[in-house]
């Protein structure tokens, strides 16, 4: 699955738009859309400071999911 289509959809469905998702990735809007349309590669941190903005997994923007919500973390005491 190509996973440039749910960055635009989280944008959308969160009623943002591409100015204020740029102004928080501190990046140009020609930059931001053609991530959007799959023109550009999206670097690693882009995504993962997407995922802290909606609130959800690199694994679902990326498309190795459905599941928005992120899975809780593990429990570090458990072995």
């Amino acid at each position: 699955m190509l996973f440039f289509p749910r960055i635009r959809d989280l944008r959308e469905d969160n009623d943002r738009t591409q100015k204020e998702i740029c102004e928080y990735l501190y990046c140009d809007q020609s930059l931001y859309s053609k991530y959007e349309r799959g023109q550009r590669t999206v670097p690693v941190e882009i995504i993962i400071k997407l995922a802290h903005f909606y609130g959800t997994s690199t694994d679902y923007i990326l498309g190795l999911t459905n599941k928005k919500t992120p899975e809780p973390e593990p429990d570090s005491c458990m072995v």
